[in-house]
């Protein structure tokens, strides 16, 4: 894994359950268990966060780095109301006195879109609905005024209505703020709603990266390809028929351990996948995983 995010970007990291996606967010923030090892490095802006002290870490979180994360209604305390939640996360990091952070966590639910704000305070996250509660899981993340926010899965559960003025509201606040977003999510639909560039993840490595409209025009990878394919029905312009990716994870596993991780289901393989695992070639901004890259002839959804 080697990425970077950028101030005011949204960048989506995309992939099918198990692919390591929420593995990734979690790291970022130290958040993995103890028995997990962690090797290489995890900078913010010029701080190493991997073997930073608990208590040094702790400042970070929250502060400047937050994390929605995935099911709001389960990640709220349901035994204490939103107000005291979003004013807790304030106290912990700032000296504000109690009255200024209710000030505050009520300009924040405004903010989120929330019509009501003095009542959704003084709420219990099961009185919510699903799209309120995900509305003030993002308003606590952004509580301490953060330079990077993880959304993990926003629109999960939630209707399409809500997934699209979830999304958009990402999409305001990275600009509003000058946030760097990382969108994590398994439908790369919702990422090419919002997202400025696509990270693709397969068995816990990344297999593309490329701003958005290249990707969807042109996926150097054939998993992106496959990725397309599940969801061309949001798209109206589909260039040419896609074929459908072959297995689920359990045939993954299967595939060669020193070849290429996609061996097993892809329409492309050649010898050499099977033998040599392909590097991650290119730059930061642009590049695949894969032998045959260049002259594979793959038409994205977009014309």
């Amino acid at each position: 894994m080697s990425f970077e995010l950028g101030a005011g970007e949204v960048t989506g990291l995309v992939g099918e359950s198990g692919s390591g996606k929420t593995l990734t967010g979690l790291a970022l923030l130290g958040l993995l268990p103890r028995t997990a090892t962690i090797s290489g490095s995890v900078r913010f802006e010029d701080q190493e966060l991997v073997g930073l002290p608990a208590a040094e870490l702790r400042k970070i979180r929250g502060r400047d780095v937050s994390m929605v994360f995935q099911d709001p209604s389960s990640a709220l305390n349901p035994s204490v109301t939103i107000g005291r939640q979003i004013v807790d996360v304030l106290k912990a990091h700032r000296d504000i006195t109690k009255v200024d952070a209710k000030g505050i966590a009520k300009d924040l639910l405004h903010q989120v879109g929330l019509a009501n704000p003095s009542r959704t305070l003084k709420s219990y996250g099961y009185e919510l609905s699903g799209g309120m509660c995900q509305r003030v899981m993002i308003a606590m993340a952004l509580a301490c005024g953060p330079k990077l926010l993880i959304a993990d899965e926003p629109t999960t559960a939630l209707d399409v209505t809500i997934q699209a003025q979830i999304v958009d509201l990402l999409r305001e606040l990275a600009e509003q703020r000058d946030l760097a977003v990382l969108l994590i999510s398994h439908d790369l639909g919702v990422v090419a709603e919002v997202a400025d560039r696509v990270i693709t993840m397969f068995r816990g490595e990344i297999v593309d990266v490329a701003p958005r409209d290249a990707l969807l025009r042109r996926p150097a990878h054939p998993y992106t390809f496959s990725l397309l394919e599940a969801a061309r029905s949001t798209f109206e312009n589909i260039s040419s028929p896609i074929p459908q990716a072959r297995g689920d994870f359990t045939t993954q596993a299967a595939s060669h351990s020193e070849g290429c991780r996609y061996l097993a289901r892809c329409d492309y393989a050649e010898e050499r996948c099977v033998s040599d695992h392909p590097l991650l070639i290119g730059s930061s901004e642009s590049a695949t995983r894969c032998h045959r890259s260049s002259d594979l002839e793959l038409i994205g959804l977009v014309s």
